[in-house]
């Protein structure tokens, strides 16, 4: 039950935040559908990307989640060959990951419609909300570290 006496900004942002992330995601969530995907394995093709030969175990603190709960989704985007693993030169006990051509193909399409709906909302929004958004964004995990 929500407590009545609560601030109201902090009621409002939350709901604001709900609908923008739902927003943010509707584009990527149809792609994905589309491909028997879902956000998990948007958020694995998105940081493999990014970081082009992460290990899995670099993967995992980024994602913070267990290996456990990366198996799966992981197993799946290879399957699909939309990620390859391949074995480091330097330790053959480490598995490295890079995005296949395909994978490539759908992270940039996934990114690309993210990156123009931040676009659009930025030019609504004016030139002095970037600050306050990426400080807002920066505080959150700090915010849930220090509580």
């Amino acid at each position: 039950m929500v407590d009545p006496s609560a601030d109201k900004h902090l009621l409002q942002s939350m709901e604001l935040f709900y609908f923008g992330y739902r927003a943010f995601t509707s584009v990527p969530d149809r792609i994905l559908q589309e491909k028997g995907l879902g956000r998990v394995h948007h958020r694995i093709l998105y940081f493999v990307g990014r970081n082009p030969d992460i290990n899995i175990n670099e993967l995992l603190q980024i994602l913070s989640v267990s290996k456990q709960a990366l198996n799966a989704p992981l197993r799946k985007l290879t399957g699909l060959g939309l990620i390859e693993v391949e074995t480091a030169s330097h330790d053959r006990r480490v598995k490295q990951l890079h995005l296949s051509k395909s994978g490539e193909q759908l992270e940039a399409r996934l990114t690309a419609s993210q990156m123009d709906h931040l676009s659009r909302a930025f030019a609504e929004a004016g030139e002095d909300a970037f600050d306050g958004w990426v400080r807002i964004m920066q505080a959150l995990p700090r915010a849930q570290n220090s509580g």
